[in-house]
């Protein structure tokens, strides 16, 4: 999703989302249908507002090949589910997301260090079949983490600039099943 990703994590992707195309299912709204491409932990992420508390649960995109994959090939999405990309340092403001592959628009947060949500966007699905036509959306703001929902999350929730985000609930996680090699 990263827009600095690696040509070398491009290509694994598309071997990967290759040989995963052999092995259709059927369309289930459950996180764990997508195993077959890349193993997420999980956390319950807390979003606090001024009025009330929701809370969503995110799979983990850590490392750099996870970022990478991000919800690419996603059909669905839970109502209550979303992916926290969690970096460990403060990316610039000028640092953004793509749809590239992303087949559901999406609300992304962009999250500093102290769990403040900086800045919020909506992003749509990207028709073309080659990384330079898609758009970048780019945060606007440093952050540390950055989450993605179903579009329209945060509106129909009441989640807004300034609320805040508990990211010390990523502890709280569960480790992901891994695929067998």
């Amino acid at each position: 999703m990263k827009r600095s990703c690696r040509i070398s994590a491009l290509v694994a992707l598309t071997l990967v989302s290759t040989a995963a195309g052999c092995r259709a299912k059927s369309d289930d709204a459950e996180p764990d249908r997508y195993a077959h491409l890349m193993a997420f932990d999980t956390a319950s992420i807390r979003l606090i507002g001024a009025r009330e508390t929701t809370t969503v649960r995110a799979e983990l995109a850590e490392t750099s090949q996870q970022q990478t994959m991000g919800l690419m090939e996603r059909r669905t999405l839970p109502a209550d589910a979303g992916m926290l990309f969690v970096y460990s340092t403060m990316q610039p403001d000028s640092s953004g997301f793509w749809m590239f592959r992303t087949r559901i628009p999406l609300d992304i947060a962009f999250i500093d260090s102290g769990g403040v949500i900086r800045t919020i966007h909506t992003m749509t699905p990207c028709p073309t079949r080659i990384v330079e036509g898609c758009p970048t959306y780019p945060a606007g703001a440093p952050y540390i983490a950055a989450l993605e929902v179903n579009a329209g999350y945060f509106g129909r929730n009441g989640v807004r600039v300034g609320d805040r985000a508990l990211l010390q609930d990523t502890i709280v996680r569960r480790r992901a099943t891994r695929p067998p090699a």
